[in-house]
């Protein structure tokens, strides 16, 4: 019974993953600037008003796992000065293996690089959601610190600040457990704000001439 009431519901979030995804094939990004690029959690951030004095772009896409950003890698990324990843929630929802996801994000983390040499990466830890979650956040979080590292790009741990007690995203900060409200949103905002001071903002030719 639950996996029939389930079905319209999947129906539609791939029909919005489609239209997200096709559109995206045919916008290629302005180089510059900072990408968000995850799953929902990522496309329901209002980037340009949280940070109005950056170039946002927005590649967020509700649904989306790990081999779906790689997937997508190459319609995403123009040369931006910094790249902001979140990515696995739905990974782990899906009941994938802790290790099969590492493997997959450790390959996307490379193909950034690959892709943009010069960029600054953060990878995010992927947030606290149902406390019954909790030990699998945590193990595959240790892996996306490793990953990082190696790597040479910023991990940004998001646990902190978004988890309660019981290793379940705060209240809050959250309405369903998963995705977060204006107050989760702040936090995530606020953790992010330092790291993207390591990037200098791209100026646009305006700015240049009034100078």
């Amino acid at each position: 019974m639950q996996k029939v009431l389930m079905a319209p519901f999947r129906r539609l979030i791939n029909s919005q993953k489609e239209a997200r995804r096709s559109q995206f094939e045919l916008l290629a990004p302005a180089p510059g600037g900072v990408l968000f690029l995850g799953d929902s959690i990522t496309e329901q951030g209002n980037w340009n008003e949280w940070f109005p004095d950056r170039k946002t772009l927005n590649r967020g896409i509700g649904g989306d796992t790990v081999g779906g950003v790689l997937d997508r890698l190459e319609s995403a990324i123009n040369d931006p000065d910094l790249v902001s990843l979140l990515i696995g929630t739905n990974d782990l929802g899906g009941g994938g293996r802790v290790q099969d996801i590492a493997g997959q994000m450790e390959r996307l983390v490379a193909q950034v690089t690959a892709l943009a040499p010069r960029t600054l990466l953060l990878i995010n830890s992927v947030m606290p959601r149902k406390p019954n979650f909790a030990d699998r956040v945590l193990a595959l979080n240790e892996h996306y610190r490793r990953i990082a590292l190696s790597a040479g790009a910023e991990y940004v741990d998001l646990w902190p600040v978004l988890a309660d007690h019981q290793g379940g995203l705060r209240t809050e900060c959250t309405n369903d457990g998963l995705h977060l409200r204006g107050l989760g949103y702040r936090a995530w905002v606020n953790t992010l704000g330092p790291y993207l001071a390591l990037d200098t903002p791209v100026q646009n030719s305006t700015e240049e001439e009034a100078k």
